[in-house]
């Protein structure tokens, strides 16, 4: 069996707000075999740019797009699959988006593996080892603390006993900050409650906003600090009176490694779309070597949501998975299968390969751009 085809589709939404939200378009990759199977997947990045480096021409040898690199190859060979592309794309890669691009792609491969083997991928990783996760509804604050009480209180209705805020308009000031917080507790009663920052403090003001926050009982800071400061990281853990979470902008092992190294988180959150099953397997042992906690991050489709609960189902001590609630087509409809909480809870897909299935009218749909037939 051999890669005989690597299809490249880029889907948008006809109108995109101007949010942080990565749920509004999605890159899939698509991996055929010889065999006539299909394997999908998608990074979290720009979608144009992860196209660009699937499509690339052949330049040198470590130069090299990454459909040129895999036609023709067993697609069962993840491990050494992953290496070859990560050698032969390094003047353009190593911890950036090609590593998310690659991500895509070792997604797919994976996803295909399971299907000619006919297992769940949580199997192939070693088995998993929770049936079901605890989901925490993730969305943006609104505008004020009042508004975002009212968000709190609608999924809090909705069944979760868990909820995470996050981005703008955080940041622009300490009563502000301090508003939405409060607001976003009031609304939220005496569920877990996770507020993300969105990169917008120096370590000082972190530490300063963690001590303001702590009295509204939250589960984590999330990404205070921009996601190069390891420094500010570990001086932040060492001082923060609540738990300190990053990990997302992360793309691969390399990318995790200083963080790992010195510590410098409580909860490492991992995409899978920007680091696939392959790295994130080799990022999960790291993390429980030193005894820090893992979850997923996922802003985008229900196939990284897929993906998300085979891998963190494998995690030893899982306690919490993020799921997306934007309003966003891409976000619901986009597989035939719907992956969403139901009371609060995610169960762990146990179909073949991720489990999903692709809505092709849905595809077709919303397609702006595709290569590689």
């Amino acid at each position: 069996m051999t890669i005989d085809h690597i299809i490249c589709q880029v889907l948008r939404v006809p109108s995109v707000e101007k949010k942080t939200a990565s749920s509004q378009d999605v890159v899939l990759v698509r991996v055929i075999s010889s065999d006539g199977l299909e394997g999908i997947g998608e990074a979290d990045a720009s979608p144009e740019v992860v196209k660009a480096i699937v499509d690339a021409p052949f330049s040198h040898n470590i130069a090299c797009g990454l459909r040129e690199i895999l036609l023709g190859e067993n697609p069962l060979e993840t491990e050494r699959l992953w290496q070859k592309m990560y050698r032969r794309t390094q003047y353009f890669g190593r911890s950036s988006v090609t590593i998310a691009a690659m991500s895509a792609v070792d997604m797919a491969l994976w996803d295909l593996k399971g299907k000619v083997f006919g297992q769940p991928i949580h199997r192939l990783l070693g088995g998993k080892q929770h049936e079901r996760i605890k989901a925490y509804a993730s969305i943006l604050f609104g505008r004020d603390g009042a508004q975002t009480a009212e968000i709190a209180r609608r999924w809090i209705q909705a069944g979760y006993s868990a909820i995470k805020f996050g981005w703008e308009p955080m940041g622009q000031s300490e009563a502000l900050d301090i508003e939405l917080v409060r607001g976003a507790r009031e609304g939220a009663g005496d569920a877990t409650l996770l507020i993300d920052a969105g990169c917008v403090w120096d370590a000082r003001t972190a530490l300063r906003r963690a001590e303001a926050f702590a009295k509204f009982d939250i589960g984590w800071l999330e990404e205070p600090l921009r996601p190069g400061d390891v420094d500010g990281y570990v001086w932040l853990r060492d001082r923060s009176p609540v738990p300190i979470a990053a990990g997302e902008a992360e793309c691969g092992r390399e990318s995790f490694r200083p963080l790992i190294d010195r510590h410098a988180l409580d909860i490492y959150q991992v995409d899978l779309s920007r680091c696939g099953f392959t790295d994130s397997n080799y990022i999960k042992e790291r993390v429980q070597e030193i005894g820090a906690r893992l979850c997923n991050h996922c802003y985008t489709s229900p196939i990284t949501v897929a993906a998300c609960l085979h891998w963190l189902s494998t995690c030893r001590d899982a306690f919490i998975f993020e799921d997306c609630v934007d309003d966003s087509p891409m976000r619901h409809d986009l597989t035939v299968e719907q992956v969403e909480a139901k009371d609060g809870w995610m169960t762990v897909p146990d179909r073949p390969g991720l489990g999903v299935t692709l809505n092709e009218d849905f595809v077709k749909e919303y397609l702006v751009a595709e290569s590689g037939k």
